[in-house]
């Protein structure tokens, strides 16, 4: 059964369409920008030679792939958008430069999910203060005018 959590609980920018952003995978995500983020920082202390530059397009390539798996429609068009595919036997920099753009677009999402998970935290508050403040008022109406006897004749006290 996947696991499935809300990124971005709002309709994408611009679309006016119904999508909302999410990811199905959360651990798999994790795990995939974990590895990217190492090899980022692999390839910044080590040239690499002819294979090793094609061996990390290829897994830069399957990174790629592997979080479209667990991605929205929306979030995959937008990953696609700036990861685009390393063509060819790219150079070092270009690695690098893509590698940086992923981590960077990786890190905004965390950052989005952070965001939302406290947006609805927030509101889960919120709602739970009022439905509290509801649930009181309704157990303790308010007396009417001149009705602060009980049926029996005793004064009505204020309990806790």
């Amino acid at each position: 059964m996947p696991d499935v959590m809300q990124a971005i609980p709002m309709q994408p920018a611009g679309d006016g369409g119904d999508q909302e952003e999410s990811i199905t995978q959360p651990a798999k995500l994790l795990r995939i920008a974990s590895m990217v983020r190492e090899l980022l920082e692999q390839t910044r202390q080590a040239s690499l030679d002819e294979p090793g530059r094609k061996r990390l397009a290829d897994v830069y390539q399957r990174a790629v792939g592997e979080l479209s798996e667990v991605l929205s429609p929306d979030l995959v068009e937008e990953l696609g958008q700036l990861a685009p595919p390393v063509e060819g036997l790219p150079t070092e920099a270009e690695l690098r430069v893509a590698q940086a753009q992923l981590v960077g677009w990786l890190e905004g999402l965390f950052h989005g999910i952070q965001a939302a998970m406290f947006a609805q935290q927030a509101a889960a508050q919120a709602q739970f203060q009022e439905l509290q403040r509801r649930g009181l008022m309704a157990q303790n109406p308010a007396p009417a005018a001149g009705d602060d006897q009980s049926q029996d004749g005793r004064r009505a006290g204020q309990y806790l």
